[in-house]
């Protein structure tokens, strides 16, 4: 275990105010374990900036699957990208609306550029894209 480092910052009173506020609708034990996620946020974003670095990720997309040869566009999208595809969670939501969750691990560049490319794919309702830097550069 890492030695633990106590340090101090100042700011303004209703800004604390909000923070508190916030930290407690999340449900943080203390103020110092959601600085400790502000600042692995920040480094995550750090990293992903470089599309070379190692990520991985998620797309969730909501679509109709009675819109003509979407299922079959996807999967075929899903099968060309085997190697960055690590998992897919498909679910019916009711008669006509799926909802499907793709696993991606690769370069932040490619993954973001597949992940995109579902997303954009004709008749997909919605689509969301969340990253993260892979677990060897998160301290």
């Amino acid at each position: 275990m890492t030695e633990v480092v106590r340090f101090s910052i100042s700011t303004d009173q209703r800004l604390l105010d909000r923070f508190d506020a916030l930290i407690d609708q999340k449900g943080y034990a203390n103020r110092s374990e959601a600085i400790r996620d502000l600042i692995r946020n920040a480094l995550v974003e750090e990293v992903l900036a470089d599309e070379a670095s190692e990520a991985v990720g998620t797309v969730t997309l909501i679509y109709d699957h009675h819109v003509s040869e979407l299922s079959t566009k996807l999967t075929d999208h899903q099968h060309h990208h085997h190697r960055t595809i690590v998992s897919t969670l498909h679910i019916h939501l009711d008669d006509h609306d799926c909802l499907e969750v793709v696993v991606l691990r690769g370069k932040a560049g490619e993954i973001k550029a597949l992940a995109d490319s579902l997303i954009s794919t004709k008749g997909v309702k919605h689509g969301r894209f969340v990253a993260t830097a892979a677990t060897r550069a998160l301290v």
